[in-house]
């Protein structure tokens, strides 16, 4: 069956994910709308796609234990010069964040994996483009607001485009109540040209 790269992450839900996936594009990001705006749980990661069937039981498990919780974007940070990301500030819920992506990781699961750097909930709106591109996407997104209710993470798959797509979407405490989070960037995702 061969092997997946994987990745899990907390959707940014509408209108704000399209908001800062278009941001992206525009700050010339090529990978801006192969890439839903997310907050990551779990980086890309290399698995068995034999075992996708107990990563998605592991991952439910996980969502039945959890509860709705507030999230809130406020803000731009960072990582530079360690990493060439600019992204947007989680200021409320960034330790139900951490809780979730222990959990995703924890040795008895079936994604256990070590991260290059110390975990940090964020959204990423600039990556591995030019510094001027970089700084304006700092100042431009500085005073960026939004929250909302998170009531769900997801499981997504790297296609060999380079294009992220969402496999499963896990609600928390086992339920149906959280909405599904709608594709975004319209009929972008269909332009080969913007994919990385």
């Amino acid at each position: 069956m061969g092997t997946v790269t994987l990745g899990v992450s907390i959707a940014v839900p509408e209108p704000y994910g399209s908001l800062l996936q278009e941001r992206r594009a525009s700050f010339g990001d090529p990978a801006a709308y192969g890439i839903p705006t997310h907050v990551t749980l779990l980086p890309p990661t290399e698995a068995e796609a034999a075992d996708l069937p107990a990563i998605e039981a592991h991952l439910s498990r996980i969502a039945t234990a959890g509860r709705p919780f507030p999230m809130r974007l406020s803000g731009t940070g960072t990582f530079r010069p360690l990493s060439p990301v600019v992204y947007v500030q989680v200021v409320e819920g960034a330790s139900a964040c951490s809780w979730l992506q222990k959990r995703v990781r924890e040795a008895s699961g079936p994604l256990v994996r070590e991260l290059q750097f110390p975990y940090h909930p964020h959204v990423t709106v600039a990556h591995g483009i030019d510094e001027e591109a970089m700084d304006r996407a700092f100042k431009e997104l500085s005073s960026y607001e939004a929250a909302w209710t998170c009531g769900s993470f997801a499981l997504y798959e790297q296609g060999a485009d380079g294009v992220w797509r969402k496999i499963h979407e896990f609600p928390f405490g086992g339920g149906d109540g959280a909405p599904a989070v709608p594709a975004q960037g319209g009929s972008a995702m269909d332009q080969p040209s913007l994919h990385p």
